[in-house]
């Protein structure tokens, strides 16, 4: 078998790790985020919300199912790098394709394995998100690589969003792509279609056919789109999307997003950074959490009903309880942390959520917020 290259993982803080190269060749950096999930690699990066982050699996086998055509939620990888304790070299799983780290050299994604996952998480834990750098270069001093990893740029301030976006306005019309999806409380097709906007801030493709299975007829346009253009595809709701980086970094869309709710009387429903752009326009701010939420089993409350959902998470901002409005109530909390998972305006038919109910952690918990959606607009 052939020898893997060695490749190093350097920190900001100066901390130096040695492991073996199992993806492409080269350097990359981002922000070291966990992510606690137990399965989803694929899933996981190839969600745009990770792009400018780099992932540490927690889990310590990755890439023993290899890679599924069709399992992508986008077009191209969402994550900048990989880290995991150690990497699979079987792939056993009757509906893979190629093997992970055939999948990582051909979307050209540098990853490391045979490093310190605990001690890395640990450290996360302690001293929160912190730049990293990923680097196969043999012929760089470790001094040189922690220089170009401080510096890189940080997530604070940056308008990822603009990167992610697509280019131009699509439709959707697919839905679940085998009989193992999550039916249960996601209704089939309907005669009786809604037509809805979806801004893409960096959308996962199984959210495109979740609100396509629940009813919905979906136009899916770029972050920077006008009014008059989401308009003019005379949508009876608005949908915002995931999608990555700091959300007080992409005003315009906010203003966008105020001028359909408050001019045009839009029903607005967001996910994940859909929900913190939502919170802003509404009146609130958000903030950097110390190392945010990414992975599953994450305990929800429904504050309304007071049922508990478990959830996937993927985040690194949340919003502000001590900035929300009079007018906004909270309807969701983490049960981990207390923080804000979900909120909806008084009167306005405007509402949201941190998590992501398509990711099906529970399996089905959290998957009638698709069908409340449409309920609100028949």
């Amino acid at each position: 078998m052939k020898k893997r290259p060695r490749g190093r993982l350097v920190l900001e803080d100066g901390t130096v790790l040695e492991g073996r190269s199992v993806g492409a060749e080269g350097e990359t950096s981002g922000e070291l985020v966990f992510n606690t999930a137990l399965c989803g690699y694929q899933e996981i990066l190839t969600d745009p919300s990770y792009h400018g982050q780099i992932i540490l699996m927690t889990y310590p086998l990755i890439g023993n199912y290899g890679i599924a055509p069709g399992d992508d939620e986008s077009g191209s990888p969402g994550a900048s790098g990989l880290v995991v304790r150690e990497m699979s070299r079987i792939a056993s799983n009757y509906r893979s394709g190629i093997s992970l780290p055939d999948f990582l050299r051909a979307q050209g994604i540098v990853a490391l394995d045979g490093v310190d996952t605990r001690f890395l998480t640990r450290k996360i834990r302690t001293g929160g998100a912190m730049r990293v750098l990923l680097s196969t270069d043999s012929d760089s001093s470790d001094e040189d690589l922690i220089l170009r990893c401080r510096q890189s740029p940080t997530l604070n301030g940056r308008d990822l969003v603009k990167e992610v976006t697509r280019k131009q306005t699509q439709t959707w019309d697919q839905g679940f792509l085998t009989d193992l999806d999550p039916r249960e409380n996601c209704p089939p097709p309907r005669d009786g279609r809604i037509p809805i906007v979806a801004i893409d801030c960096g959308i996962k493709r199984n959210i495109l056919r979740c609100l396509f299975e629940t009813g919905f007829d979906i136009t899916i346009v770029p972050a920077q789109t006008s009014v008059e253009t989401i308009l003019a595809a005379k949508p009876k709701a608005l949908f915002l999307s995931n999608g990555p980086g700091d959300p007080s970094a992409i005003p315009y869309l906010t203003q966008t997003v105020h001028e359909l709710i408050f001019k045009h009387g839009m029903t607005t429903f967001g996910i994940c950074l859909g929900h913190q752009i939502l919170a802003q326009v509404l009146g609130a701010k958000t903030y950097k959490m110390k190392f945010g939420h990414h992975g599953g089993n994450h305990p929800v409350q429904d504050l309304r009903s007071g049922r508990i959902h478990i959830t996937s998470q993927n985040h690194s901002f949340a919003v502000d309880p001590d900035t929300l409005p009079e007018s906004i109530t909270i309807t969701h909390i983490n049960l981990n942390d207390r923080s804000i998972e979900g909120i909806a305006h008084k009167e306005l038919p405007v509402w949201s959520v941190q998590h992501h109910p398509e990711a099906s952690p529970g399996p089905h918990d959290a998957m009638g917020l698709f069908q409340e959606f449409y309920e609100r607009l028949i």
